[in-house]
C-alpha cells in the first residue's frame, strides 16, 4: 500500500503479537484479524491519517484512547488497508475481498471475506499487517484442523487447506459480540432451570421422608 504517513518512532512490534484465524467453506475464505496491543491501533490510525500526528508525544510515544479504536473502525482507510494487506489466492488467481469491522475493534477485531473463483481447497493467504509500520511485527495464525503459521516481514504468505470446513467457529466480526451475549444468556437460563429442578427434587425427597415417618 502506498501513501502511508511516516510511522511513529514508538511502534511496538515486540509486544503481544497480532492474530489471524483462517477458515472457509464453498468458494469463500474468511480471514479474521485481532490486534496485539491497543497502542498498535493508535499507531496505525496516525499512519493512515485517521488520527492526528499531534498524538505523538515528544519522546515518540503514543497513548491509546478508546476513541482511537472507534475512529479506526469507522474509517474507510482502515477497510482499504485490510483488503490490501491481507490477500488470498487460489491457484495463483486473486480472490475478491470485502472487509467488515466489529463495533468493538479491540475485542472483536476485523474480518476480510474472500470470494474465490471456485470452491476452496488449498489457498495461499498473505498477511502484511503492520509490517509497513515496523518490519519486526509478527502475526500468529491458525486454521482448520490445527494448522498454524507465523507471518512476519520475511514470511508473508502461507498455504492453507480449508476444504470441508463448514463447521468452523469463524463468524463475521460485526456479529461476534452479539453471539457471545446470546451464549451468556443461554448459560444463565440453563443455570436457573437447573436450580429449579434441584429444588423440586429436594422437595420431593423431603415429602417422601415425612410420609415414611408418619406411616
Amino acid at each position: 500500500m502506498g501513501g502511508l504517513a511516516a510511522a511513529p518512532a514508538s511502534a511496538h512490534p515486540f509486544g503481544a503479537p497480532q492474530q489471524i484465524k483462517v477458515a472457509g467453506e464453498s468458494d469463500h475464505v474468511r480471514v479474521r484479524w485481532l490486534v496485539g496491543g491497543t497502542d498498535d491501533l493508535t499507531q496505525l490510525g496516525i499512519a493512515l491519517g485517521v488520527l492526528s500526528q499531534d498524538r505523538v508525544l515528544l519522546d515518540g510515544a503514543v497513548i491509546y484512547e478508546p476513541s482511537d479504536a472507534v475512529a479506526l473502525a469507522e474509517a474507510p482507510e482502515f477497510a482499504k488497508y485490510l483488503t490490501e494487506r491481507i490477500t488470498v489466492k487460489q491457484d495463483g488467481r486473486a480472490c475478491n475481498g470485502e472487509a467488515t469491522v466489529a463495533d468493538d475493534l479491540v475485542a472483536g477485531g476485523a474480518e476480510v471475506l474472500f470470494t474465490c473463483p471456485e470452491p476452496v481447497s488449498t489457498v495461499t493467504v498473505t498477511s502484511r499487517m503492520l509490517t509497513d509500520l515496523h518490519e519486526a511485527y509478527r502475526t500468529l495464525a491458525r486454521g482448520p484442523r490445527g494448522q498454524k503459521a507465523v507471518y512476519d516481514a520475511a514470511h508473508e504468505s502461507a498455504d492453507w487447506t480449508i476444504s470441508d470446513d463448514a463447521g468452523t467457529d469463524s463468524r463475521p466480526a460485526s456479529t461476534r459480540t452479539v453471539a457471545a451475549t446470546s451464549s451468556s444468556s443461554s448459560a444463565l437460563q440453563l443455570s436457573v432451570v437447573g436450580g429449579v429442578l434441584l429444588a423440586l427434587v429436594a422437595a420431593g425427597a423431603f415429602w417422601h421422608h415425612r410420609r415414611g415417618r408418619k406411616a
